[in-house]
């Protein structure tokens, strides 16, 4: 009787799974608000803002940690200040480019990152 209520109970869990999978939504064609954050030009800024500082401080306070546990100051904390700035940029690239966050998206009709095949572990 336990059997046939797992059984049961992965089966549902199969079937919301496949409907999660064939209900893919490109994250750029989502309706928004007026005002929400694609058409705020100061929320942007902000943002862009927040990453780039973010970026250089978290940098920065990997070479100052490294310089004091390997006592080799400045130097390292110069190199990490350069490569916190550089992923900043990067980050920021990507918000602008239209590329996101969002996990597994790429801009354009790639399927790259789509399952060429149907899956085939229902239940399992």
């Amino acid at each position: 009787m336990a059997d046939n209520s797992e059984k049961d109970a992965l089966d549902a869990l199969g079937s919301r799974l496949d409907k999660a999978r064939s209900d893919n939504i490109d994250p750029t064609r989502i309706p928004t608000k007026p005002g929400s954050e694609k058409g705020n030009a100061l929320g942007l800024a902000f943002r862009v803002g927040v990453e780039l500082i973010s970026a250089v401080a978290i940098g920065t306070a990997i070479g100052w940690g490294l310089d004091s546990w390997l006592d080799t100051r400045p130097w390292l904390m110069l190199v990490f200040i350069v490569l916190g700035g550089a992923a900043g940029i990067i980050n920021v690239y990507r918000m602008a480019s239209g590329y996101g966050y969002a996990a597994g998206y790429q801009k354009g009709n790639s399927s790259a990152g789509s399952d060429p095949e149907p899956r085939d572990d229902k239940g399992k």
